[in-house]
């Protein structure tokens, strides 16, 4: 087994700090904090983030999906999908070999989770070792959470994406969030939002960019919106503080 890094940070263990986890150690911790002091508005975001995978999960689940594939996942901790849709059954995804080795003892003890080491870019790849677990000729959750932004090339996302949504049985849904280039950001301010584990560099796209990647599935209600405005939990209330507008969210299905 690989040997955990205590001496340097790391973007997954960083994340999961956001989210109010304990997988992660001081250097961790400490480069955090340093961020959160540049950039306030990191952890929030982060945050937004997850909740909304929490919401997603919890839609595409209650419209009867019982299992989902997590591309780009990061650490599952913190409300990661097998923990919101305790029933179903999950795979995810990571290239990162830090990632993979936490995310292996995470789930050691679980029995409907699993972690796959791989490119999401691979797609034949990914769907062949993600079949050991899941069954592709039905209904899958293919979550896309916080992780094309990371990816240049937006040629080769949008051919990955269009392979899973060709591959996918009708009836399963696609859940995308991604940072993005509107033109009515607060103040002119952007913000990164924070990666699940990646800690590459990577390409803010504009929602017709982000709207592309679902191709022709239609997207449910309320459509391609920011990650607070979709379906939230609870209304917004005078005096909630808002969030850079650069981070756009949206659930596809597929027809048939």
């Amino acid at each position: 087994m690989r040997q955990f890094d205590q001496q340097r940070p790391h973007p997954a263990r960083m994340y999961d700090y956001m989210l109010g986890g304990k997988d992660n150690f001081a250097v961790d911790r400490l480069a955090l904090d340093q961020l959160a002091e540049l950039v306030p508005e990191a952890v929030p975001l982060a945050r937004a983030n997850r909740a909304f995978l929490q919401r997603a999960v919890r839609y595409v689940a209650a419209a009867g999906v019982r299992q989902f594939l997590d591309l780009g996942s990061g650490l599952p901790t913190q409300g990661s999908a097998h923990e919101v849709a305790p029933e179903a059954r999950v795979v995810y995804v990571d290239h990162d070999p830090v990632v993979a080795a936490h995310s292996r003892a995470l789930l050691e003890s679980s029995g409907r989770a699993v972690f796959v080491e791989a490119d999401l870019l691979d797609t034949d790849e990914v769907l062949a070792r993600a079949g050991a677990l899941l069954d592709l000729a039905e209904p899958v959750g293919v979550l896309l959470v916080s992780i094309l932004h990371f990816i240049p090339d937006t040629a080769g996302a949008q051919n990955a994406v269009a392979a899973l949504r060709e591959r996918v049985a009708p009836g399963s849904h696609l859940v995308i969030s991604h940072a993005t280039t509107m033109a009515r950001m607060e103040d002119g301010d952007r913000a990164r939002v924070p990666s699940r584990g990646s800690s590459a560099a990577g390409a803010d796209r504009p929602p017709s960019e982000i709207r592309a990647f679902f191709g022709d599935f239609p997207l449910e209600p309320p459509g391609l919106v920011q990650a607070t405005d979709w379906r939230p939990d609870r209304p917004k209330l005078v005096g909630d503080w808002s969030l850079p507008s650069s981070l756009m969210a949206g659930v596809g299905r597929k027809p048939g």
